[in-house]
């Protein structure tokens, strides 16, 4: 039966690579045809031929207080009507970075942008300024946006569609970029010792090639590593960032990182991200110093006051409720899966969780990739049949919100359960 969002889907083809305008959309991971998006409210959305979903990907993790929160909507409606862009400081800007800090006191100064890839990149750019060198370390799986720097064994969609590295990354540039297995310090150490690294850029908790937790001690003795090594310690949280913990990843590991990157919920679904750390290290951009970085819509009114309204909203207890009913799905996931016997592991942290149809526990991109995939496919596909939205592809986490009320967990819960029946 043809339906509206194929008849969407067809012009789209017609108009963009794949018909999306970010890959893991097209639903390659997954098989079949994307749905075409009509609305959202709180923690569901509907298709433009009215299917109803419980949403667990939240436009990949910007809304923490849920779709169509009503705060967040009349901050921006009560922007919109006095301007979007100005292209010059607005309060709005100090108000959200004040707050930003309040919570990272580590982020003495920062930078608004309007992307994680952009943040990501400047914060290396800062940090080869400072310390003179170019290789940059990162880890196998891990994807910290589109830069060129960073398209080497990446995660998220990259490893959705199966490409290893991307075309159009020149070798000279891509041999800057050394990678070592995620919690393998081993081999981190010896890339450390055989490479002057600028910077080791790390995903706190991995999200982009499924959720992947760190070892314990793995993130103090990265710190260690960076200190002995001269290199600057990179913490990317552009997802994590206040939704691992109140406070972000220093809160829940007790490390604290040189630079830290930041996006998705500082904007509450408004493009946004920023990069920021130690005051000495930000001073060296321009134009206090000579790292030059820029941005029209950087800081725009928009993104501004959705961050400060999201930021608002997720108070400490707002943020324990929802950490609390993420561990309660989680666990109950794994209890269906005993019952029906299906391999099958899960995790979580704050109001980000995700699993793997595998028995053992997920400690890399390359334990990841062993998980049975084709497994996923399917339940994905069940799961969507019975109105519950999973992230299209094995290897992305999968989100919380304060709108998932208890009613709601254990809806999912039903549901997911006679999904596994289906894929058993």
């Amino acid at each position: 039966m043809r339906t509206r969002s194929h008849a969407i889907m067809e012009r789209a083809r017609a108009l963009f690579p794949g018909g999306v305008s970010s890959p893991v959309r097209a639903f390659r991971g997954v098989g079949g045809e994307p749905f075409v998006v009509e609305r959202g409210l709180g923690s569901r959305i509907w298709d433009v031929d009215g299917g109803e979903y419980i949403d667990y990907v939240l436009s990949w993790g910007p809304l923490v207080l849920g779709h169509a929160e009503p705060s967040v909507i009349a901050a921006l409606d009560d922007v919109m009507r006095r301007g979007t862009s100005f292209g010059i400081p607005t309060e709005l800007e100090v108000e959200l970075a004040e707050r930003v800090r309040e919570r990272m006191p580590h982020v003495e100064m920062l930078r608004f942008v309007s992307s994680g890839t952009e943040a990501t990149m400047s914060a290396v750019r800062v940090a080869r300024a400072v310390t003179g060198r170019d290789v940059i370390l990162k880890f196998d799986g891990c994807y910290h946006g589109h830069a060129d720097s960073f398209l080497v064994r990446a995660g998220s969609g990259v490893a959705t569609l199966g490409l290893p590295n991307s075309p159009g990354v020149p070798e000279a540039l891509a041999s800057l970029t050394v990678v070592a297995p995620f919690n393998d310090l081993d081999a981190t150490e010896a890339l450390l010792a055989r490479h002057a690294v600028a910077a080791i850029i790390v995903e706190p908790v991995v999200g982009n090639s499924g959720f992947i937790p760190p070892d314990p001690g793995f993130h103090i003795r990265l710190r260690s590593l960076a200190d002995t090594y001269g290199a600057l310690l990179v913490f990317d949280e552009v997802m994590t960032g206040f939704r691992i913990a109140y406070r972000g990843a220093v809160e829940r590991f007790g490390v604290t990182p040189d630079l830290t990157t930041l996006g998705k919920v500082i904007g509450g679904g408004v493009p946004v991200a920023a990069y920021g750390g130690k005051r000495e290290l930000m001073e060296q951009v321009a134009p206090s110093g000579t790292v030059y970085q820029a941005g029209t819509l950087s800081g725009n009114p928009l993104a501004m006051a959705a961050g400060i309204a999201t930021l608002d909203g997720l108070t400490q207890p707002a943020h324990d409720t929802i950490a609390a009913r993420t561990a309660r799905l989680v666990q109950g996931l794994r209890e269906i899966a005993a019952r029906r016997g299906i391999p099958f592991t899960a995790d979580c942290a704050g109001s980000m969780w995700g699993f793997f149809f595998r028995a053992e526990p997920v400690r890399s991109f390359t334990d990841a990739k062993t998980s049975d995939v084709e497994r996923f496919k399917r339940f994905f596909h069940a799961a969507l049949e019975r109105g519950v939205y999973l992230a299209p592809s094995a290897f992305e986490a999968a989100f919380m919100s304060s709108a998932h009320s208890e009613a709601e967990i254990d809806a999912t819960l039903d549901r997911l359960d006679d999904a596994m029946r289906v894929v058993g």
